[in-house]
């Protein structure tokens, strides 16, 4: 079966663009124009993603999105915000708030589609037969069949793209990745700018494992390099 996205726009041009693309792509697309229309959508369809403009009537992207990542069920859903807003903090809220990727307008169909294909790809991804099906490093043990975490015992949600931040870290325990090496290693891509949206997952992430999240042990920051899960990860 194709898998299922959902384009929510209140451009109609817009979205025939993209629908355009994505079934060219062998996605299988439905669309909403506004966001009630859009969780009513999401809670009937259950797609497999969601591409969201941010600037919607009768409820706002930023509050859709609220809504997910409280829900039962809908709060893995993967994400791909559109906005034409140039606001830097505009980007980070909606990351913090638990996107999986962010696009800017103008830009490139053809863009859009392989970020999509991406974050796909991380919420989708199986382990071979021969591989390790968890993970476990200090307090933390990530099932990577399952897609769960816990933490000293306890079940913690992540977002797609958190889980697959973490999984590189947890693959690479004790060793610094780069900025751009752990973008490549946990989202399969990296460009210019991304360095400050990695961050935020990163913020999101000690907030859900750290016991101080001000003071992390288990996601150490190598100042001007990137990130390395570090001594308070380890027995």
């Amino acid at each position: 079966m194709p898998q299922r996205i959902l384009v929510v726009d209140d451009d109609p041009s817009l979205v025939k663009i993209l629908r355009g693309y994505l079934e060219q792509a062998a996605y299988q697309v439905s669309e909403a124009g506004d966001g009630e229309a859009a969780l009513a959508a999401i809670r009937r369809e259950r797609p497999d993603l969601l591409v969201l403009d941010l600037m919607l009537p009768r409820l706002g992207g930023f509050e859709l999105t609220r809504i997910l990542r409280s829900s039962p069920g809908l709060e893995s859903l993967p994400i791909v915000m559109l906005t034409a807003r140039l606001d830097e903090a505009d980007k980070i809220l909606g990351l913090e708030l638990g996107a999986d990727d962010y696009v800017t307008k103008p830009y490139s169909p053809r863009e859009l589609v392989a970020r999509v294909r991406a974050v796909l790809r991380r919420a989708g991804g199986a382990q071979g037969e021969g591989e390790s099906a968890v993970l476990s490093v200090g307090p933390l043990e990530l099932d990577l069949r399952r897609r769960s975490l816990r933490v000293g015992g306890k079940p913690v949600e992540l977002t797609k793209t958190e889980f697959s931040i973490l999984e590189a870290l947890m693959s690479n325990a004790g060793y610094t990745l780069g900025r751009e090496e752990l973008l490549e290693k946990a989202l399969g891509y990296s460009y210019e700018g991304m360095g400050r949206t990695l961050d935020s997952h990163v913020r999101n992430l000690r907030r859900k494992i750290e016991a101080d999240p001000e003071r992390p042990r288990l996601i150490e920051t190598m100042y001007g390099i990137g990130y390395r899960l570090g001594a308070g990860g380890t027995p």
